[in-house]
């Protein structure tokens, strides 16, 4: 499988800068820009290189993020449809699930409640069971 320039930076980016290093790393310069304020007696520029910095930095990694993240998304779709399609008794009508409106989600969860609550109230429990097994 050849992934593109984008695809490999990205997932090269997102994977470094999500391991302990990179925080240890990221921190440092934080405490090495503090440690500079008095240098700079606590300037406006003292101040702009940190926030522009962090901005940058949040600015690009959020368009790298949500990529990871639709990636992994859509690889969990597949592998939830892959699973669906393979028992026999599922049903098929929640495999393209994830392009319904979130109204329609919103009344397909209510739906799934009432069915969990109403498949709790029609078994007896396990408790309830032993009881009565006992007392028989």
């Amino acid at each position: 499988m050849k992934k593109n320039f984008f695809e490999r930076f990205s997932d090269r980016v997102v994977y470094i800068t999500g391991s302990p290093g990179a925080f240890i790393g990221a921190s440092l310069l934080v405490v090495i820009w503090a440690v500079c304020g008095p240098i700079f007696n606590y300037s406006e520029t003292w101040q702009l290189v940190i926030n522009t910095g962090t901005t940058i930095i949040t600015f690009l990694m959020v368009f790298l993020i949500q990529k990871t993240q639709n990636k992994d998304s859509k690889a969990i779709q597949i592998k939830l449809n892959e699973l669906i399609a393979s028992y026999e008794k599922a049903s098929n009508r929640l495999v393209d699930i994830e392009d319904l409106t979130e109204e329609e989600l919103d009344q397909l969860h209510k739906y799934y409640e009432k069915l969990g609550k109403f498949s709790n109230e029609s078994k007896p429990s396990s408790d309830s069971a032993g009881k009565q097994h006992r007392y028989k």
